[in-house]
């Protein structure tokens, strides 16, 4: 039994008694009070946390959709997740005062800049496979441009991120270093064609397969290149050269300003 389950029973003045040993029963001549016994029943694959990189697509949902609530259910399906996972997950949420409940069973977030700036303390851009290269391009516009026709010519799903993104999402200053997610290392006559040079020495192109597709939630097409969602922006922002604290910044002050009563 949880905090958050034990809190529940304890306000609805129910007795508990859970398969570890731990109980709360209260009742007439009879009070039992066993706490502290470890789970014994922990789930297989538990994530560590809730910003591990599939369990991430669940707030990243949330905050793509602030004061939305949402059913269980649905967020499972939105993100391409069973059932029980997206409960384990949602219930950490909970746990950690993130979201709320509603008695109808909509989840909602309880404050989104809270959670965002949780999520970005945690997030790691390295996390992800970088291959790092160059492209022989006079300016980090034409680079992405060149890359976003390229990729989208030879079939390659992608999405910009980082820098280029922010130039994207807010027009927010020149840059060199262009990153794209793509959903697999691209074969090596792709890059080829590209005119791609896998080397780190001197990059301006970063091809970044991510540790998990949710990566890709929320795309949307900016001037005819596919972006990532600000949100995923904004974390990715985090760990890039450059000017890329000024943009992150100026990206969340843009389009990251939720209401104080979401």
């Amino acid at each position: 039994m949880g905090p958050v389950g034990r809190q529940r029973c304890e306000d609805a003045e129910v007795a508990w008694l859970d398969l570890s040993g731990n109980a709360r029963i209260f009742a007439p001549g009879i009070r039992v009070l066993v706490e502290g016994r470890p789970n014994q029943f922990k789930s297989r694959g538990r994530p560590s946390s809730a910003f591990a990189p599939k369990s991430s697509r669940i707030s990243r949902w949330l905050l793509m959709h602030p004061g939305q609530p949402i059913v269980q259910r649905d967020i499972a399906q939105a993100t391409d997740m069973d059932e029980g996972f997206t409960s384990r997950i949602v219930s950490r949420l909970e746990e950690e005062n993130f979201v709320l409940r509603g008695q109808d069973g909509g989840i909602r977030l309880r404050d989104p800049d809270l959670l965002l700036d949780a999520w970005r303390e945690t997030y790691d851009f390295s996390m992800h496979h970088i291959i790092p290269g160059h492209m022989a391009t006079r300016s980090g516009e034409q680079t992405l441009r060149l890359l976003a026709d390229g990729l989208h010519g030879q079939g390659v799903r992608y999405a910009a991120t980082g820098l280029a993104s922010a130039w994207l999402l807010t027009k927010f200053s020149g840059f060199r270093l262009t990153t794209m997610y793509v959903t697999e290392h691209p074969a090596s006559e792709i890059l080829e064609s590209l005119g791609f040079r896998e080397e780190e020495r001197g990059a301006n192109v970063w091809i970044v397969v991510p540790k998990d597709e949710g990566a890709f939630q929320g795309t949307d097409q900016r001037d005819g290149i596919t972006c990532v969602h600000p949100v995923q922006a904004y974390l990715d922002l985090k760990d890039q050269p450059e000017r890329a604290k000024e943009a992150a910044d100026h990206l969340r002050a843009e389009l990251l300003k939720w209401s104080p009563h979401v």
